[in-house]
This record gives C-alpha cells, sequence and structure tokens, in this order.
C-alpha cells in the first residue's frame, strides 16, 4: 500500500483494524475496532461525505462554485467542511441545538455556516433535516446532500469499509456491530461482507430512544427506552440507507454500559473516543460472548473523544447524568 496520499479525498478510508487486547482475552475471542476516527477529518462519516459529493459531481447536480446544504448531528458536517473546502464549495448546515460545544466551534473554524434548530420530532416541518431540504431548494447552485436517505452514503462503506474488513481480517471475520444513524455505514458493511460469505454475523448496537432494535427484532418502528446521550445514532424511522439492510439481530445497549466502556477503552486501550465508539465496542463485547471463544468481531470506533470533552469527559456533566459510577466502573478515579 502507497504511503502518499493525493489531497484530502484520497486519504480517506484505509483505516488499520485495532485488536482490543483487554477485552479479546476477556471473552476468548478476537474483537477489532475499525480506526475510523483516523481519517483525515476524524471519523467515519469521512466517507460518506466523500462519496456524496463525489455522486453529486459525477451526476451534474453539483457544479464548480456551488453550495452543499446538510442537516447533521456534526460528524458528517464535518466531513462535508473537509471535502468542500477541498473540492472549493461553499457549505451550510442545519444542527440541531442539543450538540456538544465542541462540534459547532470546530465546524465554524472550518468555514462552515452553521445554523442551530430546536429539536423536534421527524413528522414536523421544522425538524433540521427538512429545513435542510427547503433550503437547498431555495439557494442557486445548491444541492441537499440529505445523508439519510442518499444511498451514495450506503455504497460508501459497500465500496470501502466491507473490502477493507474484508482484506484486514483476510476473510475470518465471523460478525460485524455497529450502532446505526442514518444506517449507511451498517448496511454497507454488513451488504458486502455478507455476499462475500452469508454466514457473517451482521448485528445493531442500538441506544435507548431509538426504534430500530424492535423493528430488528419484530418489525414494528418502536422506541425502546426513552433518550440517550449518544450524538448521531439512534433514530425513529427506516431511512432509504438502512432499507433492506442485512442484519440479523440486535443488541439494546443502555448508557451506563456506554459509558462504562468509553473510560474501559480510555483506561485500558489508550483509546480516546466518542460514545458511539463505546456503544458499537459493549455490543461487539455481547455478540462475542454470545458466540463463544475463537471468534472474530468487528466494529467501527467511528470518532475521537475531543469533540466531547465537556460531556463525556467532563466529572460534572457525568454527575449531572446519573452516569459517573458508570464512568468510575470503567476506570475514572473517584
Amino acid at each position: 500500500m502507497s504511503t502518499t496520499r493525493r489531497g484530502f479525498m484520497d486519504a480517506v478510508g484505509n483505516t488499520p483494524l485495532i485488536r482490543l487486547e483487554k477485552l479479546s482475552r476477556e471473552t476468548g475471542c478476537e474483537i477489532y475496532g475499525k480506526a475510523e476516527f483516523m481519517n483525515p477529518g476524524g471519523s467515519v462519516k469521512d466517507r460518506a461525505a466523500k462519496w456524496i459529493v463525489l455522486e453529486a459531481e459525477r451526476t451534474g447536480a453539483l457544479k464548480p462554485g456551488g453550495t452543499v446544504v446538510e442537516g447533521t448531528a456534526g460528524n458528517t458536517g464535518i466531513g462535508l467542511a473537509h471535502v468542500c473546502n477541498s473540492r472549493g464549495y461553499r457549505l451550510i448546515l442545519l444542527m440541531p441545538d442539543n450538540q456538544s460545544p465542541e462540534k459547532y466551534q470546530l465546524l465554524e473554524a472550518l468555514g462552515a455556516e452553521v445554523r442551530k434548530v430546536p429539536v423536534v420530532p421527524y413528522s414536523n416541518p421544522a425538524q433540521y433535516q427538512h429545513q435542510a431540504g427547503r433550503l437547498a431548494q431555495e439557494l442557486p447552485n445548491a444541492v441537499w446532500s440529505n445523508q439519510f436517505d442518499n444511498t451514495a452514503n450506503r455504497r460508501a462503506h459497500v465500496e470501502s469499509t466491507g473490502p477493507e474488513i474484508w482484506q484486514q481480517t483476510e476473510g475470518r471475520i465471523d460478525a460485524f456491530v455497529a450502532s446505526s444513524g442514518t444506517g449507511g455505514t451498517l448496511a454497507g458493511t454488513s451488504e458486502y461482507l455478507k455476499a462475500r460469505r452469508a454466514g457473517i454475523r451482521a448485528v445493531l448496537a442500538d441506544p435507548p430512544g431509538s426504534s430500530l432494535y424492535e423493528f430488528i427484532r419484530s418489525g414494528e418502528v418502536k422506541s425502546t427506552g426513552k433518550g440517550s446521550i449518544t450524538e448521531g445514532i439512534g433514530i425513529a424511522r427506516i431511512t432509504a440507507n438502512f432499507n433492506g439492510a442485512p442484519v440479523d439481530s440486535a443488541v439494546h445497549v443502555e448508557d451506563p454500559e456506554t459509558v462504562t466502556m468509553v473510560y474501559r477503552l480510555l483506561r485500558e486501550e489508550g483509546l480516546f473516543l466518542g460514545s458511539t465508539s463505546g456503544i458499537n465496542v459493549a455490543g461487539a463485547v455481547r455478540v462475542a460472548r454470545e458466540l463463544g471463544p475463537g471468534h472474530t468481531i468487528v466494529t467501527i470506533l467511528c470518532d475521537g473523544g475531543a469533540k466531547y470533552t465537556s460531556r463525556l469527559y467532563n466529572r460534572a456533566w457525568l454527575m449531572e447524568k446519573g452516569l459517573l459510577e458508570a464512568a468510575i466502573a470503567g476506570g475514572l478515579p473517584r
């Protein structure tokens, strides 16, 4: 593999697999995390951003000097900001107003125009994704990247994440575990891996408040729990990216388990990660224990922890949320 890349776009992907040493020893399985926080924009969403913009260029929807509009909880916006800077586009982001302050600060530093909107259900026309779609129609030479229902997102993982995992494990993989927001990562990666070997298990790790856990179990879109501290995952509808995803089963992971795992990853593995990585790894451990020793499980380490220092890595915030003991269980000093 060449060690040089031609600009930002060429640097997206080809992230390493990291063996999670302590958890692998505990379970008797090989548990690996795909180090998506090592993408140049810092998260797995760099892949979706790249594929979406390239597809818009290919179809002629996005022309030189144009504008990209998106509704995002943060990481897709960050990926799009890098991509748009590298390709010469303006970026306008509609974001729910409950995200970590670090995300807004970073996006503004990257040159994106950020518009915060109140959190409302998807059925409300004022919901941030709907607002993004309408704004893109109103502006000249603008496209709505539409990460939830633009299947270029899913294709990014069919064409890159899945093949990379297959190659890195030399095809010796028994299960792939991931959470879902847009659905692109879980659906696309699972689609590729199962095309290579149908017996590979694809498992959703779902937070409280999401409707996908129950959908996988019963076919009913019905929320489990009231809400979660996780950002950018869990959803109350079936997106075009998630629709038809070859997912075999699901695990429901409560916030205390997620927080404990985040701190275990930091204190035991040296990995400073966000909450989505915590739920993914917690789900992978559940699957490892279900399958028993001798299996190989791969999950996604979505992004780094720097965007969450005021929340997930803040003792006062953890105490306010009733999650301090969970963090201490993971290794945070008392």
